[in-house]
């Protein structure tokens, strides 16, 4: 009796120490488990924040950007600067064009040849080349504008001036006998009827009644207004 009672106490120690063993197996098993687990689980991503991820984002940026960028400097500068010589009187030289009123300096002599005419004198102001047309200057009277008709029967030729050069016109500001006739002290001149800045010219007083005007010569004699 005594020995099965020895027996079966040996037989529950026994099973009380598996018990344990595996007991204690298992939690160290689900501890190791668990570490496991969270680690894994903690650890980042391969790709995340990787240089070649970096990389790769810089590359996508560049090939957005655009490719049409304005060139340095305004496409539509002038390229080209304006010529000279298109001025009047201090503002160009004028090489080459016409004439204007204000490019000359003027002045008159009154002479007694033909009956008494007018001599008035032009030449290019300092600095200035231009060119006398071949047409009759443009000679008026008055406050009514009464201009002179031509004396000669043809135009004559053109006339460059520059320093030196002096051209001459022949003026006659009565060509009837009978009376009459208006009073004036004063002419006015241009290059042409376009001519935008004719001159006032004092002449000393005169009495106008059918004036006439000769052609530009290069020589006072040839600038006498006969009839």
């Amino acid at each position: 009796m005594f020995g099965n009672r020895n027996r079966r106490s040996a037989l529950l120690a026994s099973a009380a120490l598996v018990g344990g063993a595996l007991l204690m197996t298992a939690c160290q098993d689900t501890d190791g488990s668990v570490d496991s687990g969270a680690a894994q689980s903690s650890s980042p991503s391969a790709g995340a924040g990787s240089p070649s991820a970096s990389a790769s984002a810089s590359e996508d940026a560049a090939s957005d950007a655009p490719t049409d960028a304005p060139t340095s400097g305004a496409s539509d500068e002038p390229t080209a600067s304006p010529s000279a010589g298109n001025g009047s009187g201090s503002n160009g030289s004028r090489v080459g064009q016409v004439c204007g009123a204000n490019d000359l300096s003027w002045s008159t002599r009154s002479e007694s040849q033909a009956g008494g005419y007018i001599l008035v004198m032009a030449k290019a102001k300092s600095g200035i080349t231009c060119v006398l047309p071949a047409a009759l200057p443009t000679v008026a009277f008055g406050s009514d504008g009464t201009e002179a008709g031509p004396v000669e029967q043809a135009v004559g030729k053109q006339i460059t001036l520059s320093k030196g050069t002096v051209a001459y016109a022949g003026v006659n500001p009565k060509t009837t006998n009978t009376d009459g006739g208006k009073e004036l002290d004063s002419i006015i001149v241009a290059v042409g009827n376009e001519d935008p800045n004719p001159v006032s010219l004092k002449v000393g007083t005169i009495t106008v009644d059918k004036p006439v005007v000769t052609n530009w010569h290069t020589a006072p004699k040839d600038a006498v207004p006969f009839n």
